[in-house]
């Protein structure tokens, strides 16, 4: 059985402390999961949302908030975001960075349970028939992952795919050969931090409509958990990068 180690990127440093955030969407419970949804009620298109390990930090749910109100201007289509919160609880912030075999051990097992594709996949379907049903008007998908979750993304649009488009910021668990199967429009967004040559690999083995586009100036984790508003450049990708993922589903939901 595969085993998955989370890139030195991802696992680096903790999150900053967590601004204050007043969202704009609402936590449901669906099968017994939690979830965030925000967007229109009647929206003809949604977005499945994988997370960072650190789960639902404000930074990652100001995102939510952003991608599903930015798409719809963009599209002209009403846009729903619905981000699951997949893990028991979300990675322990003091066990970062690994700097002790004690930690190794832990970050590894998390990535290995809880962030697991074998895991997460198996609960998709049955989440987004949930959310259809709850939704009715929703006629098409797309799936966004943060960090482990563009893991997750690639593996769910191969062959079959419920998805029709599907997007990565800042992949952790980036295999050239995922790219290889993958039958959807994607892009990926890396940061600063993510290795060049695995990234130019992996965008030249993708087959389907693409943009890869790398933002050196960003450490991993800049459009999710690690994104730091008071930095006036960092600020200004995050907006950026919402607006690029924004016109990539509307171009393909």
């Amino acid at each position: 059985m595969a085993t998955f180690t989370p890139s030195p990127a991802c696992c680096r440093t903790a999150p900053p402390e967590a601004p204050q955030y007043e969202q704009q969407g609402k936590f449901i419970e669906e099968n017994g999961m939690k979830i965030y949804e925000t967007g229109s009620e009647d929206a003809s298109q949604a977005i499945l949302l994988i997370y960072d390990v650190f789960g639902m930090f404000p930074q990652t749910i100001r995102g939510a908030d952003i991608l599903a109100a930015k798409t719809a201007e963009v599209s002209g289509k009403k846009t729903k975001v619905f981000m699951p919160d997949f893990f028991p609880e979300p990675a322990d912030i003091t066990q970062y960075p690994p700097d002790t075999p004690e930690k190794v051990e832990y970050i590894n097992n998390f990535f290995n349970q809880h962030a697991s594709p074998k895991t997460i996949i198996p609960k998709i379907p049955g989440l987004m028939k949930s959310m259809a049903e709850k939704t009715s008007t929703i006629q098409s998908w797309g799936i966004h992952g943060h960090c482990w979750g563009g893991k997750i993304a690639a593996l769910v649009s191969a062959e079959g795919s419920a998805f029709k488009v599907a997007t990565q910021t800042h992949p952790s668990l980036l295999d050239p050969a995922d790219a290889e199967v993958v039958t959807i429009p994607m892009m990926i967004l890396p940061s600063g931090d993510e290795d060049v040559e695995l990234v130019a690999e992996y965008e030249k083995r993708l087959k389907t409509p693409k943009h890869v586009e790398t933002f050196p100036d960003r450490v991993h984790g800049w459009t999710s958990s690690k994104a730091d508003f008071e930095d006036p450049s960092a600020n200004a990708d995050y907006h950026r990068a919402y607006k690029m993922l924004s016109e990539f589903f509307a171009k393909y939901l």
